[in-house]
């Protein structure tokens, strides 16, 4: 059995019932569940649709995200999430970049490093030598004023946490940030890179090794392994080309607001729902969120 399921922005929530019902008749489906009114549904089906693809590029004109898995096993035992464009909605280090002078070239590095266009441990070095003698200080400031969070973070890691999943925060970014973020969302745990600093100033190198797309691999089996539990049983999310490792090998691998070369390499894509949608994609309603 598989189950399709249809989200929009909860701002907007515009999803109307006659669609899911046109859908649901269309393929076969069983009756549609409401997990959020005008929001998010579901219902079951036989098998696999036909013509998916091109119904999910339709919906996608609409402002609809349309995903269909398998039913078994889709409410997952981790959570194993990137930090930069996902948890949060900036990129760090362009942010620290930015107070350096030098934000327009770095965030141009960044977004052809996140689509795949660049070797990721390349450019986090060429970026990293670009922010020499910024002062160290300058983390915190940027953490209150640059920083702000994805909407749905805290519903997404409080209400698998409350059904007693693991949480992990594995970012190619920095452990600065990465110990703030984990701490205010409720994180068990944050891997990253760490920015080295002498005498107040940043140095313009990063510790070794670097944390990337191997990396992510690696802390997915690390985690599961401790746990004893498999991979099968995590739900990863993440939006660049150095997230594809992890996404492609957890049981659930969701392209959250995706680079395009990212997204045409996952089966699971959110481009109009948050971080919320990740709950409804594991059959939550919206009454069953944890603060």
């Amino acid at each position: 059995m598989f189950v399709a399921t249809l989200i929009t922005s909860p701002d907007a929530r515009n999803l109307d019932a006659a669609l899911a019902d046109s859908l649901r008749n269309a393929w076969g489906g069983g009756d549609v569940n409401w997990l959020a009114i005008d929001e998010a549904a579901e219902f079951s089906l036989p098998a696999l649709p036909d013509h998916q693809w091109d119904v999910w590029a339709d919906l996608q004109e609409t402002g609809v995200d349309l995903v269909v898995q398998p039913l078994a096993g889709r409410r997952k035992k981790m959570l194993l999430a990137d930090m930069d464009s996902t948890m949060i909605q900036q990129e760090c280090i362009d942010e620290l970049a930015a107070e350096a002078g030098v934000g327009p070239h770095v965030a141009d590095i960044t977004a052809r490093a996140m689509n795949g266009e660049l070797d990721f441990e390349a450019a986090l070095i060429e970026r990293v030598g670009l922010l020499k003698d910024l002062p160290e200080a300058m983390i915190a400031q940027v953490l209150e004023t640059r920083i702000t969070y994805m909407p749905g973070g805290r519903e997404l890691v409080g209400t698998m946490k409350a059904n007693g999943a693991y949480a992990a925060l594995v970012s190619g970014g920095f452990t600065a940030f990465t110990a703030r973020v984990a701490s205010t969302l409720g994180f068990d745990e944050n891997r990253a890179n760490t920015l080295l600093a002498a005498d107040g100033k940043l140095t313009g190198d990063v510790g070794r090794p670097i944390l990337g797309k191997a990396a992510k691999v690696e802390a997915l089996e690390q985690i599961t392994a401790r746990l004893g539990i498999a991979p099968a049983d995590v739900l990863a999310v993440g939006d660049g080309a150095n997230d594809l490792g992890m996404l492609n090998l957890a049981g659930t691998g969701v392209a959250l607001h995706a680079k395009p070369t990212v997204q045409a390499q996952c089966d699971v894509r959110v481009n109009h729902g948050d971080l919320t949608a990740l709950l409804y994609l594991q059959g939550y309603a919206r009454d069953d969120f944890a603060a």
